[in-house]
């Protein structure tokens, strides 16, 4: 068999196999075993110098267009397989627009937040103005201006936050707020105070980081009973109509007379705020004329009424950020 028929068997054969090739990697070792340096088309190359010398042009040339035409088999199979794989990706990702579209999940308000708003719109709905400040604050409005002397246990380094090389500290409560807005309003005024403060506490009940709201109300003729009268209904919009208060006298320096607040919780009571009129020293100190002028204030931990309204047993599951506990809510 001459040179030129082989080229023939060999392209018949290499027709068959690339266009049976399945897949990238089959159709390349194919190509390989026609093209390749150990491959049929180079066999048949390797014998034209056996050949007579007036067969050896005819044969040469034969090889090349046979090598040409299995580049092109190759190619144009390797598009075909290309076509296929992207017709098949299309049909295994097809989406079909008249299905209805999957809702995207949806977040919501922490507990402390929905709180914090639900007790904004209340005063709010009293005509209270809502009041913020800083968090770190001044020794001055977070203790001196409020009354705090010198040697209160409140200003121990075991229940204060101080800032390190300043006589600055992480406000413990909300109060600071009363004496910036009472320093700069001219009564008569009601106003409330939302925010974060800190304290050295930790127990079911308590956490270093916590949120409280105050309220205050300076007028004329404010009474110790429009101060009850107040908290009643706001505990009562908080908890609802089968909320109980009960008062305790206690100590404040910042209020005169004060009072301890507990709420009904389940079978018994928890403590809620502390309350009383406002002392007339931190009037005075405010710049208010305690002669003529009178007031009241209140505070409460925002945590606390989530807890009792959510019935969450422990305060830290409020800040562990278990997303399985906070989308109950």
């Amino acid at each position: 068999m001459s040179a030129v028929a082989d080229l023939d068997a060999v392209l018949a054969e290499a027709e068959t196999a690339i266009a049976q090739a399945p897949n990238a990697q089959a159709l390349a070792e194919v190509r390989a075993g026609f093209l390749g340096k150990k491959g049929s088309v180079a066999a048949v190359l390797r014998g034209i110098g056996a050949l007579a010398p007036e067969e050896r042009g005819p044969a040469g040339q034969a090889a090349n267009q046979a090598k040409v035409q299995i580049e092109a088999w190759v190619d144009a199979r390797k598009n075909g397989l290309a076509a296929a794989a992207e017709s098949q990706s299309l049909a295994d990702h097809h989406l079909d627009v008249t299905l209805p579209g999957a809702a995207s999940r949806v977040g919501h308000l922490h507990p402390i937040t929905q709180v914090e708003r639900d007790m904004c719109a209340f005063f709010q709905g009293l005509g209270y103005s809502v009041e913020d400040g800083p968090e770190v604050e001044s020794d001055w409005n977070n203790f001196g201006a409020l009354n705090f002397p010198e040697d209160h246990p409140a200003r121990d380094v075991q229940d204060t936050f101080f800032v390190k090389d300043s006589t600055n500290v992480l406000r413990t409560h909300t109060s600071p707020v009363q004496v910036r807005a009472m320093s700069q309003l001219e009564p008569p005024f009601r106003f409330i105070v939302p925010g974060r403060v800190y304290r050295y506490d930790l127990d079911p009940t308590h956490y270093p980081m916590f949120h409280q709201i105050e309220g205050f109300c300076v007028g004329e003729n404010v009474s110790l009973g429009d101060l009850k009268g107040t908290l009643y209904a706001f505990a009562r919009h908080l908890f609802g109509p089968q909320a109980e208060l009960r008062f305790r006298a206690h100590f404040f320096p910042f209020t005169e007379p004060s009072a301890e607040m507990d709420v009904s919780w389940g079978e018994g009571w928890l403590e809620w705020g502390g309350c009383g009129m406002i002392h007339p020293r931190v009037l005075q100190n405010c710049g208010i004329d305690p002669d003529r002028w009178q007031g009241f204030a209140f505070g409460m931990a925002l945590d606390r009424a989530a807890m009792i309204r959510s019935a969450i047993p422990n305060i830290q599951l409020l800040f562990d950020g278990d997303v399985r506990v906070l989308e109950q809510f």
